[in-house]
């Protein structure tokens, strides 16, 4: 596999696109620079689309009798009707979209860590949760990576983000098409990816394309849809890429000698034991696939989810990094 659909990406306009922060800033997002070239970007600020200038006085969410509002202290405006009628203007009008990168602890776009206040005068936090764009996205598009990009320094959390939209995007190509063969090939193709993420969902995701019910074709894509966005809803286990390492090498059980088969396994325990990077193994079954010429195993998606351009093994720190 080497060509990828562009996926449509809904971001922070601050995020390198404009200075728009309320300090009249914009912060250069090393990840997002790298994606520039293979996503479609949507860039949007929630906080000027509603009218606040640039620069401006900081917004904030207070919690107010039990509510939720979203405040400027320094003007004593609340400007949460406005921010609620945006949110649900912006995204209702969003025709294209396999994903989102919002700003971290924006009272505006968090998802997890903005700061929640108890007054609009000086207090401190009482809790941390998400910003008003930020829910909104979380609500109406709860099947679609949504991150931020303090997170997305984690290797674990931008892999599994990375395969998310880039496979979300295919399908969504393939869906245009409205053809039952492409969508047999996009599960076909998928096969390994989707017995890494999730062996009951790929199951049943072979059973709608059977089509044993001779359903229409758009009622079973739709169906189809259902299931493709339940599979990639959690990251794999280290188990289940094992899993996976077992069934490719199968491909091969016939041709390869006992010192290969013994070598694979041995990287495979020490992938097992956190020793090895998934990668070593993943190479040594696509070398055996070229030499081989197994051109079904070479069309996996698994080996080759996103472009290579994309792929930085680095880590922020906070969890097993392969």
């Amino acid at each position: 596999m080497s060509d990828f659909v562009k996926p449509w990406v809904v971001i922070s306009k601050c995020l390198g696109f404009a200075r728009c922060r309320w300090n009249g800033l914009t912060i250069q997002d090393e990840f997002v620079e790298r994606l520039k070239p293979h996503v479609e970007f949507m860039p949007v600020c929630a906080e000027v689309e509603i009218g606040l200038g640039v620069p401006r006085d900081p917004i904030r969410v207070i919690l107010s009798n039990e509510e939720l509002r979203l405040v400027q202290p320094a003007t004593k405006t609340d400007v949460t009707n406005k921010m609620r009628k945006f949110c649900n203007t912006f995204l209702t009008s969003l025709d294209e979209v396999d994903g989102f990168i919002l700003k971290s602890r924006s009272p505006s776009c968090g998802i997890k860590e903005a700061k929640i206040y108890p007054t609009m005068e000086k207090s401190a936090a009482i809790r941390k949760g998400s910003g008003f764009f930020g829910t909104a996205v979380l609500e109406r598009f709860p099947n679609l990576p949504v991150e931020d990009e303090g997170r997305l320094r984690n290797f674990i959390i931008r892999e599994h983000f990375l395969k998310r939209i880039f496979t979300i995007a295919r399908f969504r190509s393939t869906k245009k098409t409205q053809k039952m063969k492409n969508l047999v090939q996009f599960q076909a193709e998928n096969k390994f990816l989707f017995m890494a993420y999730n062996q009951k969902e790929f199951r049943v995701m072979g059973r709608i394309v059977a089509n044993h019910e001779k359903r229409s074709v758009s009622e079973v894509y739709d169906n189809y849809e259902v299931h493709l966005y339940a599979a990639l809803a959690k990251t794999p286990r280290y188990t289940s890429y094992i899993n996976v390492f077992m069934h490719a090498m199968g491909h091969f059980s016939d041709k390869l000698n006992k010192q290969e088969k013994s070598f694979f396994l041995e990287l495979m325990e020490k992938y097992r034991s956190g020793k090895a990077p998934l990668r070593s193994d993943t190479d040594v079954l696509m070398s055996w696939g070229v030499r081989f010429g197994e051109k079904y195993l070479l069309d996996q998606t698994f080996f080759n989810p996103y472009p290579e351009e994309l792929l930085d093994i680095s880590d922020s720190g906070k969890g097993r990094d392969y």
